[in-house]
């Protein structure tokens, strides 16, 4: 279920390294995100991707991980990614790329899922480092690395606490915590039954 495949897809951040994505499994995701709506129906999009060891350690150079967990640097070796899809933007075909890079990495995201697999999309990215690691040219502009692998860790959901605090923090078991806001705190407005009721109630 898609619900099921939502929930499952949490931003991850710690890999079984020695678990390896094939290359066709890339195409297969990127296939999947070709499926789905670009503004206008340009498709601005183009991807790179990786599954090399060789090349994952130079994108992994030019990426910061977890800017709330202030003194973790990121996976260590062997607990890194198995491979990257690389977002890019074809600014000849449009200098406005609007949401389709987002639409895109959720896809890609929760195509990963199903397959056993996670992943965490990355925009703290040394953009002039990859563009020059990956010989990526002018053109196009770098929007959002996504690192795949077997996840590795624990990600777990929980309310905001009292302190309204939305940072993601690892308690002493390396259990990723993320605190998500509620479901009544980011629907604004009564529910038109709601209202109806309300003034039914005044009119009697």
């Amino acid at each position: 279920m898609l619900s099921d495949l939502v929930h499952r897809n949490r931003s991850y951040r710690r890999f079984s390294q020695s678990t390896k994505i094939e290359e066709a499994t890339l195409r297969e995701l990127v296939d999947l995100a070709r499926h789905t709506a670009s503004a206008a129906n340009l498709q601005p999009l183009r991807y790179m991707l990786s599954s090399d060891a060789v090349r994952n350690a130079l994108i992994f150079d030019c990426l910061t991980w977890a800017a709330y967990l202030k003194d973790w640097k990121g996976p260590v070796e062997g607990e890194r990614p198995s491979a990257y899809i690389v977002i890019l933007g074809d600014t000849t075909v449009s200098r406005s790329i609007d949401c389709d890079h987002g639409i895109s990495a959720q896809t890609i995201l929760l195509g990963a899922v199903e397959r056993g697999l996670g992943g965490c999309m990355l925009a703290a990215i040394d953009r002039d480092r990859l563009r020059q690691t990956l010989r990526i040219p002018d053109r196009y502009q770098i929007l959002l690395v996504i690192a795949l692998g077997e996840p590795a860790e624990t990600v777990v959901i929980d309310p905001v606490g009292d302190n309204r605090s939305i940072k993601y923090w690892r308690d002493h078991q390396g259990i990723h915590h993320v605190p998500k806001r509620s479901l009544d705190e980011i629907i604004l407005g009564k529910p038109i039954a709601s209202r109806i009721r309300t003034v039914s109630s005044l009119c009697q």
